[in-house]
């Protein structure tokens, strides 16, 4: 008998958890790096923004780990919620930025029907969460610029969300299911192990 998709069943209490254990991780390593994103800044023009697409992973990752609705949204909330309880340096803004960026990765794994779990997929959730932070951004003023160096700027982070919160988030779930961690989340079953290779 084909296993029913995980995808399909309400968020349990067990979910919940890890989401936000999962949040916690990305809400630290989002506050560690603000620096990295400041080194980078004096490069090139813009060059800060090849390293943004890191605020887009915790989304993508619970996701794919998960594999429920919601919890794209609620990794990308909660990370933000410690990022700015640590200090970030764009303060309460990050919640803000955090709340739509994980909506922008929800709807993309809402319109697939929360079965798809590639990497493309993973991707363009990262993309749209890019373009979620370019609305915060223009909200705030920050993207009062030139046309050239809005399209270099946001150019920019949109490869970096695809190659953060795509390639990269795919191969941290991969190495995860190597270790068979997952188990303890979700059954896997040949579908799963065929849905991460598509």
């Amino acid at each position: 008998m084909k296993q029913q998709s995980t995808s399909t069943k309400g968020l349990r209490f067990a979910d919940i958890l890890i989401t936000v254990m999962i949040a916690l991780v990305f809400g630290v390593i989002f506050k560690m790096w603000d620096s990295v994103y400041s080194l980078a800044k004096p490069l090139f023009p813009q060059a800060g923004q090849l390293t943004y697409g890191m605020w887009f992973m915790a989304g993508p990752v619970a996701f794919l780990l998960v594999r429920k609705p919601g919890v794209a949204l609620l990794a990308s909330l909660a990370a933000a919620n410690v990022s700015a309880l640590l200090g970030s340096t764009w303060g309460q803004e990050t919640i803000i930025y955090g709340l739509v960026q994980g909506l922008a990765a929800e709807i993309v794994f809402a319109i697939f029907g929360y079965r798809k779990h590639s990497l493309i997929v993973a991707g363009v959730a990262g993309i749209l969460s890019a373009v979620g932070s370019f609305i915060v951004d223009l909200g705030f003023g920050y993207a009062n610029y030139e046309t050239w160096v809005l399209v270099l700027k946001y150019g920019l982070r949109v490869v970096s969300a695809f190659v953060f919160a795509g390639i990269f988030a795919y191969l941290i779930v991969r190495a995860v299911e190597a270790t068979g961690v997952t188990k303890l989340i979700r059954p896997i079953s040949k579908e799963d192990i065929a849905s991460l290779d598509r």
